[in-house]
């Protein structure tokens, strides 16, 4: 006879009750359980907090822009300094100065010789060019004064100066001041002047506006210049220069890079401006170096008269006018002539006839060769003093 197998394992005598998977053991520890779980929890106690672990990622942005900066850095002293010399930054409190520039060596070296220089109403510039006190200055500045005051450096203190002599025809004046009144003494010496070139660069040092020892820097624009001088005669072989000169500059130096005198600053081309426009003029060093001597004695320059304008022509100077009682119109010579020779000096531009007069004294006959009409002649001049001013 078979025996069912019943659905209850406990009915299996071979097994215990509390064995098999439909045991009933099993389901009452089932049905606890779930009685525990629809009971209310009561809060259980905080579990002790573990410090989470540090998260070095966000450091890391900091410390990117901090790199990023020292790039930054690095990349701007290779820059301004990639031509090898010292790229040392300077300290806060400036201990340590910037190399002086050409101009600024110019002024320190040069500007202690330069002095203001008043008489009366008018003011200018002067600068000092022997030890002995001896001071030059534009002759317009002095306007024919016998004294003139003069300041050294930057003080308030004005030293009483003898004006020894005056050229109109240069517009230069010659002073003196006692040395043992202003203690040290700087003088300038003197470049030669046929030896400047466009483009050389100057600095010119004055008193302009009454603002003392102001410098100003440029280059030579022109040499070979004619200005205008107070008598009203030409002033020949000019230098033109754009270092800004205003009034009160005049008088003063024109300096080269080397410190010398290369010219006396004397006029400026407004075009109807107040202002300086970049078209200054000086009186040529080799001027000041020809007349110093004879000024600074108290002599009166005397210069030779012909008494004619002149203008360029292909083959020399043609006489534009011949002025009305001049030794020239005396002599014979005709508006129209075109000069070619003088005392057998060539003569091909209008500065030849200036040159070859110059040389020569009041009462010297030269002779003019001319061509009139197609012919060459020669004419005979007896030269005479040059008028205070243009008739």
């Amino acid at each position: 006879m078979t025996r069912r197998r019943s659905l209850w394992i406990d009915h299996d005598e071979r097994r215990h009750v509390d064995q098999g998977p439909f045991s009933s053991a099993r389901w009452r520890r089932q049905a606890q359980e779930a009685e525990e779980r629809r009971r209310p929890r009561s809060d259980p106690a905080p579990a002790e907090e573990v410090e989470p672990p540090r998260r070095r990622f966000r450091w890391l942005p900091a410390a990117g822009l901090g790199v990023a900066l020292a790039a930054l850095a690095l990349a701007l002293v290779a820059l301004l300094g990639g031509d090898g010399e010292d790229t040392a930054l300077l300290p806060a409190g400036g201990d340590r100065q910037l190399p002086s520039t050409p101009a600024g060596r110019v002024y320190q070296a040069a500007g202690p010789a330069v002095v203001s220089v008043q008489a009366g109403p008018a003011g200018g510039t002067g600068f000092v060019v022997r030890r002995d006190g001896t001071i030059v200055t534009n002759a317009h500045v002095v306007s024919g004064a016998e004294t003139a005051q003069v300041r050294f450096n930057d003080t308030g203190r004005l030293v009483e100066a003898d004006v020894l002599g005056t050229d109109p025809s240069s517009d230069l004046a010659v002073l003196r001041v006692d040395p043992g009144t202003v203690g040290s003494i700087r003088a300038l010496p003197l470049a030669d002047s046929d030896k400047v070139r466009v483009g050389d660069a100057v600095v010119a040092i004055g008193h302009p506006f009454g603002l003392d020892r102001t410098a100003t820097a440029g280059i030579v624009s022109g040499v070979g210049r004619e200005i205008r001088a107070p008598d009203g005669f030409q002033i020949e072989e000019a230098i033109q220069t754009d270092a800004p000169i205003n009034p009160g500059n005049s008088g003063g130096p024109l300096l080269d890079a080397r410190g010398r005198v290369v010219g006396v600053n004397a006029q400026i081309a407004t075009a109807g401006n107040p202002g300086n426009v970049g078209i200054g003029f000086a009186v040529p060093a080799n001027t000041l170096r020809e007349v110093l001597p004879r000024l600074s004695r108290g002599e009166r320059i005397v210069r030779p008269y012909l008494g004619v304008t002149t203008a360029q022509h292909p083959s020399g100077a043609s006489i534009a006018e011949v002025i009305r009682g001049g030794p020239a119109r005396a002599a014979g010579l005709r508006a129209g002539d075109v000069i070619v020779e003088i005392d057998g000096r060539a003569v091909d531009e209008p500065e030849d006839v200036s040159d070859a007069v110059s040389d020569r004294r009041p009462g010297d006959e030269v002779e003019v060769d001319v061509i009139r009409d197609g012919e060459r002649q020669t004419i005979t001049v007896e030269l005479d003093k040059r008028p205070q001013r243009t008739p």
